[in-house]
Order: structure tokens, then sequence, then C-alpha cells
């Protein structure tokens, strides 16, 4: 639980108070790969933080393609963000890609000691700016502005796990299929 603490007081140092309030809501669970933390169209019910192992959150198009919106690893809190704001069911379904060992707090818990607690408060409004404003705009200019190429590039260079990753989860990710994935890799090979 410490670990998880440290991460929590990367955006605001809590007061021992709060860590005590915070860690009586939180529970350990060890999770096999392919187990769904979260289903699209259900309620998000739970906040994880990922001690060990690999997530992917995705949605499914109509047509029954997976599109890998991001991967988490290790150190990394993961939810349906927009799905526990707006109370409204995810569009997005999150999977473990390998063995897991993460730390769970229900969000309404969470929600009761954000307004309990100033400093918890503080850690969810910066954890927010700064995964979800600053992290995601970039992502999402790069969709529109750079081809698959210079994504997958800087996904190699950026992601502490790419090499964790299969093939289809990058090329899922990048939006081309798993054959465009290897002429990429091939022409990156000459």
């Amino acid at each position: 639980m410490n670990t998880f603490i440290e991460q929590v007081e990367r955006y605001q140092k809590l007061s021992t108070e709060s860590s005590n309030a915070f860690l009586e809501i939180c529970v350990k669970q060890e999770i096999k790969k392919g187990t769904f933390l979260q289903l699209a169209d259900e309620p998000a019910k739970y906040i994880y933080f990922i001690v060990k192992g690999l997530a992917g959150y995705y949605t499914t198009t109509k047509n029954g393609d997976v599109c890998y919106k991001m991967f988490f690893a290790e150190n990394s809190f993961v939810a349906s963000t927009s799905a526990t704001i707006s109370h409204l069911h995810s569009q997005f379904a999150i999977v473990a890609l390998e063995d897991f060992s993460i730390i769970r707090y229900l969000v309404d818990s969470f929600k009761q000691l954000c307004n309990t607690y100033h400093d918890i408060a503080l850690f969810h409004m910066h954890y927010l700016e700064i995964n979800w404003v600053l992290k995601k705009e970039p992502l999402e200019i790069a969709l529109r502005n750079e081809t698959a190429k210079e994504r997958y590039l800087k996904l190699q260079h950026d992601l502490p796990m790419f090499m964790r990753l299969k093939k289809h989860h990058i090329a899922s990710y990048l939006g081309i299929t798993p054959t465009q994935l290897s002429r990429i890799i091939k022409e990156l090979k000459r």
C-alpha cells in the first residue's frame, strides 16, 4: 500500500488522516489475464490502481472491431473516468492483458472522501488535469495529424510497456490492421 500512497502523493501530498481514510476503502486483488475490470455499457463502480500488470482500455465498433484507446501499466490509475463522473454507463471496457495485481476502491466511497478531505479532492483534481487533459490532448491531435508510422514510432519510444503489447493491440491502438502494422515494421527495419 506504500506504493499506492506514493503514487497518490505524486499529485498531492496527503495528511496522515487522509492517507489512512483512503487506505480504508482500498482492497488488494489478484486478477487473471483476460479478466474484465470494466465492461462497456455497465456502470463504473471502481477505480483501480495497478500494482503489477498491464491493462487495455478499449471500445468496440459497430462492426465488432476492438479499438484500443490507451494502455495502463504499473503505478497507473485506471477507470472509465467519464462514466465515474457522469454516472452513465461506460463506453469503454477495461481488460487485464496480463495477470494483474491491483488495488481497487469504490467510486462512491472515493467521492465521499473527496467531499470530506480537501487534500484527497486536490489529488483527484490534479490527477484528472494531468492525465485526462494534458496527456490526452496530444493523443487526440496525433490521431488526426500523424500517419500510423509516426504514431507507431512515438508509441515505441514513449510507452514503457511497448514490448509487452501484442501486435494486434498495437495495430488496434494505431487504427490499422495487423497486416498494415507488419508492413510498417518491415519498412522501418530496412
